[in-house]
């Protein structure tokens, strides 16, 4: 998995994916209604260059202070034949 770097307002910093490891979880009690999953936070020890940096809670997503599971995660979910529920069956895109 990795953090999506907010980057510095100015640009001098730009935004970068950093190497995440999970250090907490929790299900918010609030179910998305468009899409009928349930959402979770995560905490994360984030790498960087400099050394680590440990996350508040943070939402799955593409925005800067977020976090996403890398593109070959993804894969090897969908071809392992496990949905995001964790159950084997059809994969939900």
């Amino acid at each position: 998995m990795y953090y999506k770097d907010r980057g510095s307002a100015d640009g001098v910093f730009p935004k970068v994916d950093r190497a995440a490891i999970v250090t907490d979880v929790r299900e918010i009690s609030e179910t998305d209604t468009l899409s009928e999953k349930n959402i979770f936070q995560v905490r994360l020890a984030v790498m960087n260059p400099d050394g680590l940096f440990f996350s508040a809670w943070l939402e799955q997503g593409q925005e800067g202070g977020q976090w996403d599971w890398m593109p070959f995660q993804k894969d090897q979910q969908l071809r392992a034949g496990y949905t995001e529920t964790g159950t084997t069956g059809t994969a939900k895109e």
